[in-house]
């Protein structure tokens, strides 16, 4: 597809962009004169690390900033600064006709309103509709990005939903007054191919009968090749590379652009761990960054399959809904995981794979099935029974910051899960600490820090850290680099490969991000609507999907190469069907 040219003038014309922030300790510069222009009808992605000022970017063009933020430069928007306008006139544009969309939807979203409400205000505030017809609006978005039932989901809570489902919530209040400027922020990182590839669909069809700019932040490069016109790559608040999507993917010119897109798993490789390393993007001396290579020792070959260690047999989890009726959220569930196996388990929002995460380390209880770990049936034990067993099996979870405790260091976390399971020899636990944060990457120091003071993927190796600390033969992980960009992606699926040959550990490794779990699997399984669809190796899933649900995750997944409204053939065995 030839890239959509600029249209004089341009909507968005940002010229020497400067934000710093002021702090006890002098503060530091998050973006250093950037410049980018961005037309009518165009989408540009702006891409890097995180921490390389992204968002920052994108707050700053609304000035969204804290307080102790400063803003110098220009941002021209239809020939207005919005740097220099009033702060009345600011909040005339914001929300109608500029809109964002927040990477995380659970902050974002008012938890004592109602999502219809939230809808509503904006369109009553920006399109001046009355309250019913602002009403009859805010359920026509909802059933634009696909959220079901959408005259009965109007009245819920953002509790009341899933992480997807909020996401698409911020994409409807976003969208809905339409806007001349959308700034999407991540705006699929939660969210499962099918659901992603709609929610695109949806922007793209928006930007071309708008003619809407859409500035799209993304770590996703598989999003960059199928939808974006132009990409800018950031690395420490300064622009490095900025050409065509095309011509970018094709030739990246600089070393950080070459790295992220060699540890990408989205760069069109059938990749597995068993014959390839990611390569891992690090800083060189002097700033410098770029690929690193990886030491060919540690690719690991798969040992044959060995005995089981966990049977779930026709495992079933129910809710009841505020209705009365009853919800199967784990329907006659049944599979094996072999010791040192990974088992990747695939699915879209809402189809029961966090409810089974769940149930498996009876954190929720089953209505009915078995759950045999190591010979013992977990699902017929009670709650005191269960707890010497939970050593033995230990979850991952997918938000790194909600499941750390704030106002614990690191080493009071891991020390409080080694005494709570019976290590009572204080210097045996501090050895055990040490000898942890090392193995999984992290400095000495970090045992005397909080959660805060950590990026993103250094708080999942805490997480990794903790659940490893107890040495179980099982470890659940539930969505572990679905918020982390590709470079730190590299690096922690590298270490799970590790840790996973060092312990002798087995994974349960759930994804929405196909790519991922083909990568670190040695089998997958497919869940839709709580039953389990289509087992088998990685490769034969992607090559020939049996189930109709299965092909349609794969044909979902962006590819490079595959521009937006080019259709490819379905695959063989949708057409033999």
């Amino acid at each position: 597809m030839t890239p959509v040219p600029h249209l004089p003038p341009a909507l968005l014309d940002v010229r020497g962009l400067d934000v710093r922030f002021r702090g006890r300790d002098g503060g530091h510069h998050a973006v250093k004169q950037l410049d980018f222009t961005l037309g009518q009808g165009e989408t540009l992605a702006l891409v890097g690390e995180s921490g390389c000022g992204k968002s920052t970017t994108a707050l700053a063009l609304l000035r969204l900033l804290a307080p102790e933020a400063s803003i110098a430069g220009e941002v021209r928007f239809r020939g207005q600064d919005l740097v220099r306008l009033p702060l009345p006139q600011l909040r005339a544009i914001r929300g109608g006709e500029i809109s964002m969309i927040f990477q995380e939807p659970m902050t974002s979203l008012n938890p004592v309103h109602t999502v219809g409400a939230q809808i509503v205000e904006s369109l009553r505030l920006h399109q001046g509709l009355s309250r019913e017809a602002a009403h009859r609006r805010a359920v026509e978005m909802l059933a634009l990005v696909k959220i079901p039932e959408p005259q009965r989901r109007i009245e819920d809570y953002p509790h009341n939903l899933s992480g997807g489902q909020r996401q698409r919530v911020m994409i409807a209040m976003a969208v809905a007054c339409q806007p001349r400027l959308l700034i999407a922020d991540e705006p699929t990182t939660a969210l499962d191919v099918t659901v992603q590839a709609r929610i695109l669909e949806l922007l793209d069809e928006l930007r071309r009968e708008l003619s809407m700019g859409l500035l799209l932040i993304t770590h996703d490069l598989g999003v960059v090749s199928q939808w974006a016109d132009r990409v800018l790559v950031m690395l420490d608040g300064e622009k490095v590379e900025e050409a065509s999507a095309v011509e970018l993917l094709a030739r990246p010119r600089h070393a950080y652009t070459q790295g992220l897109l060699g540890a990408s798993l989205h760069g069109g490789k059938a990749l597995h761990y068993s014959s390839a390393r990611l390569p891992e993007v690090r800083r060189a001396h002097g700033g410098a960054a770029g690929l690193q290579a990886q030491d060919s020792v540690r690719v690991h070959t798969p040992a044959p399959r060995g005995p089981t260690l966990l049977s779930v047999q026709s495992l079933r989890t129910t809710y009841r809904r505020r209705e009365g009726d009853l919800l199967h959220a784990v329907d006659d569930v049944s599979f094996d995981i072999a010791r040192g196996e990974t088992l990747g388990l695939v699915g879209e929002s809402g189809c029961g794979k966090s409810t089974l995460s769940r149930t498996l380390l009876r954190l929720t209880d089953p209505a009915s099935g078995r759950i045999v770990l190591d010979g013992a049936d977990l699902a017929s034990l009670r709650p005191r029974q269960v707890r010497p067993w939970r050593k033995r099996i230990q979850m991952v979870f997918q938000d790194s910051y909600a499941s750390l405790n704030p106002r614990r260091s690191v080493y009071d976390t891991l020390d409080a899960a080694l005494a709570l399971h019976g290590e009572r020899d204080r210097h045996a636990r501090r050895a055990r600490i040490a000898a942890m944060l090392d193995r999984v990457g992290l400095p000495a120091s970090a045992a005397g820090r909080y959660s805060h003071e950590f990026s993103g993927g250094q708080r999942q190796r805490i997480g990794i850290a903790r659940a490893l600390i107890l040495r179980p033969d099982l470890v659940v992980l539930d969505e572990p680099v679905s918020a982390l960009d590709v470079s730190i992606q590299a690096q922690i699926l590298n270490l799970l490969v590790d840790l996973k040959q060092d312990f002798g550990l087995s994974y349960l490794f759930i994804s929405h991000d196909l790519s991922v779990v083909r990568y670190l699997s040695d089998r997958v399984i497919v869940m839709h609507q709580g039953r389990i669809v289509e087992e088998g190796l990685p490769d034969e899933i992607w090559r020939a999907p049996r189930h109709p649900y299965t092909q349609a995750l794969i044909a979902a997944a962006p590819r490079p190469g595959l521009r937006r409204g080019v259709q490819e053939p379905p695959p063989r065995s949708a057409r033999a069907a």
